[in-house]
């Protein structure tokens, strides 16, 4: 791993800004439900900032990324605006998607946001979509399909890869395998030591990385970007995490034992990032803390303004619907 390449200060430091962003709003996302002023289901994504924050730190608006319902952080890495996501989750027309989608549904293609899916793994063959586009095009585009290592065992995987791989598409499977897959660990759900080892399947470039590492999953990513900008095919990325809250919202997580999420916890990526920005000299206590005072009043405003978008009008339900008319 000592041979990727490392991020410049510049990099980590607007690393650890998304990284904070997204933590932070995860946080007052929990704190609005628990008060029960939002009504949805929601998938905490705490634990897993650095892997986004670094991918979105390799990307331009250009590129794209398809996500899935655990895929708020992705959403926000890659500039997702806060209001519209606020209110979007308020169900208000404000929202990305005239409140409609919600946060299983998030969508923003200003900034390549494609589309965020519910269904398991379909991210992937929709990114594969978007890579031959790309690829046609000839603009040097990227395509990076995010999903969790339970989405690893479905056809669409296989089938997404071998095509990738096949037509040497631009296209970055990331796998964030935060170890558990809704509710069953990694450990009784896959044979293979690594999800990564199923490239060579495919006769394209795998490997696996600490996600939680900056350093590595930036340089991973780096390099992914590279080779398929340069038409040299796919890559499978496996970045290895820990996922702090149970599945959803309201999941005690009780099947995940007690000194392992312990563990994970003390090695919490965000404040790890934060401190070694301080130890390096890159920034001081004064600007960490700067930062973080202007995410939390962006995500104030955000906040106020999702609450306070009309509700949709009953005439949506009719409305961005596919319909056949019947001879």
């Amino acid at each position: 791993m000592s041979n990727y390449p490392k991020p410049d200060a510049a990099t980590l430091l607007a690393m650890y800004k998304s990284a904070a962003l997204i933590r932070l709003n995860d946080e007052r996302v929990i704190k609005e439900m628990t008060a029960g002023r939002l009504m949805m289901p929601f998938y905490s994504t705490q634990g897993q900032e650095i892997i986004p924050s670094a991918v979105a730190a390799n990307l331009t608006d250009e590129d794209y990324i398809c996500t899935i319902y655990r895929g708020t952080h992705d959403m926000l890495a890659k500039g997702f605006p806060l209001e519209a996501l606020w209110g979007e989750l308020a169900g208000r027309v404000n929202g990305s998607c005239k409140g409609k989608g919600g946060p299983m549904h998030l969508t923003y293609p200003q900034k390549g946001m494609m589309v965020t899916t519910g269904i398991v793994g379909s991210s992937m063959p929709i990114a594969v979509g978007l890579g031959w586009g790309a690829k046609l095009k000839g603009k040097g585009q990227v395509s990076v399909a995010n999903f969790g290592d339970g989405a690893a065992n479905i056809g669409a995987f296989h089938e997404s890869l071998n095509l990738a791989a096949l037509w040497d598409l631009p296209v970055i499977f990331l796998c964030q395998n935060n170890r558990y897959a809704e509710h069953t660990s990694f450990a009784n759900s896959t044979r293979v030591k690594n999800i990564s080892m199923r490239a060579a399947g495919y006769g394209m470039e795998g490997v696996t990385v600490n996600g939680n590492d900056p350093d590595e999953i930036y340089g991973a990513v780096r390099i992914a970007v590279e080779r398929a900008r340069a038409g040299d095919g796919p890559t499978l990325i496996e970045a290895m995490t820990f996922r702090f809250n149970g599945h959803l919202v309201g999941d005690a997580a009780g099947y995940i034992p007690r000194d392992e999420l312990a563990d994970c916890r003390e090695k919490d990526p965000v404040p790890a990032l934060r401190t070694r920005l301080i130890a390096d000299g890159i920034a001081n206590e004064a600007d960490l803390a700067g930062i973080e005072a202007e995410i939390k009043a962006a995500i104030e405003t955000a906040v106020a303004a999702g609450y306070a978008g009309a509700l949709p009008d009953i005439a949506e339900l009719k409305r961005d619907v596919f319909a056949y008319e019947l001879a």
